[in-house]
Order: C-alpha cells, then structure tokens, then sequence
C-alpha cells in the first residue's frame, strides 16, 4: 500500500515539473536573479510578500533617541527624542525606535511619509538618504527644502519609506553624516 502511494506521488511531481517545463514559467529565483531578469527585461523587481510583523522589530537595531540638554534644544522639531554626533541631529525619533504609522500618514500609493527635524552645528544644505536593511527595497527618500533653512541650525525634513522593515536614514551635511535606524511598520487592526 505505502509502495503505490510513492509511486503515485512520484507521478504527479513527475507530470507537475513536466508541466512546467512545457508553459515556459521559471522557477522561484533568488532576490538577486530576479533584479537581474527584471532589469534585463525592463520589468519592475518585485519584493518578498513576506508580511512585516512587530515580531521583526527584534532583529532591527534601531537607534534609541533621548532628550537633548543643549541649549538650541528648543530650537528643533522632536528634540526630546533625539540622537546625534556633535555636529548634526535628528528628532522625532519614535518611542523603542518603532514608527508605527496610522492610515491617515499612509500616502495614496501605499508608501509611508514621517517627519524628522534636524539640528546642523556645522555649514551646509541636509540631503537625506534611506536603504533597507533587512529586504532588498527601493530606496527611501528625503524632503529636506534646501535653502529654506539657511546654511545651520534648524532644518525639517519629510523621508518617505516605500515599504514596511528595518531602514537605516542617513543625513549628510558636507562631509558630515549621522545614520539612524529605525523599524517602520503599519498600524493593523
């Protein structure tokens, strides 16, 4: 009995691979084959479906903001959680280093925006970079109104993260740079 149940299941791997092999589909690729195909055959590179969870934020080493005690601190957007390197800052860092984001702040198109301050003790116009850390992604991008704020102190900035995961935001001021991570996940429920 268990003799012919093998077979019967080898059959039908058999027939199923068989199948395949006829239609032209290809197997399930790795994440770096598929960004070659797809920029070879100019198709957009798909992503794990792989849903974020809130159990995920434990593998994201994020950065854990706290109070800033300088006396410009009420100068900054989010300066009670706040981290830096003596010559630039970020603010609005969110509680355990998690954002968690509400439909209201989710864009038309699914991506998520947030709005950080930023503090420049050195000269200089912000830029504003994000990668993925824990998924291959598009990139994350940076609002950061060059020349509104003039060449130090204050500036606001908008990064809009085109998926949920563990993002790595880096601000850069000249040759100064301060990288964050933080863990960005939708609000379900």
């Amino acid at each position: 009995m268990r003799t012919v149940f093998t077979r019967r299941v080898l059959a039908v791997t058999v027939i199923v691979v068989a199948i395949a092999g006829c239609t032209g589909s290809h197997p399930v690729a790795s994440a770096s084959h598929t960004a070659r195909t797809a920029h070879a055959t100019h198709q957009p590179t798909r992503y794990p479906a792989r849903p974020v969870t809130m159990a995920d934020a434990a593998h994201c080493p994020v950065t854990i903001g706290h109070a800033l005690t300088t006396p410009w601190r009420q100068e900054m957007f989010g300066w009670g959680s706040a981290a830096g390197n003596g010559k630039l800052w970020v603010g609005g860092l969110w509680p355990r280093g998690i954002i968690v984001l509400t439909p209201g702040l989710l864009n038309p198109d699914g991506t998520m925006g947030m709005k950080f301050g930023w503090w420049r003790a050195t000269s200089g116009y912000l830029t504003i970079t994000g990668r993925r850390l824990d998924a291959p992604a598009p990139a994350a991008t940076g609002s950061t109104f060059p020349g509104s704020y003039g060449l130090t102190g204050f500036n606001s900035s908008g990064v809009t993260f085109p998926t949920e995961g563990c993002w790595q935001v880096t601000g850069r001021v000249g040759a100064v740079t301060f990288a964050f991570v933080t863990f960005v996940i939708k609000a379900h429920g």
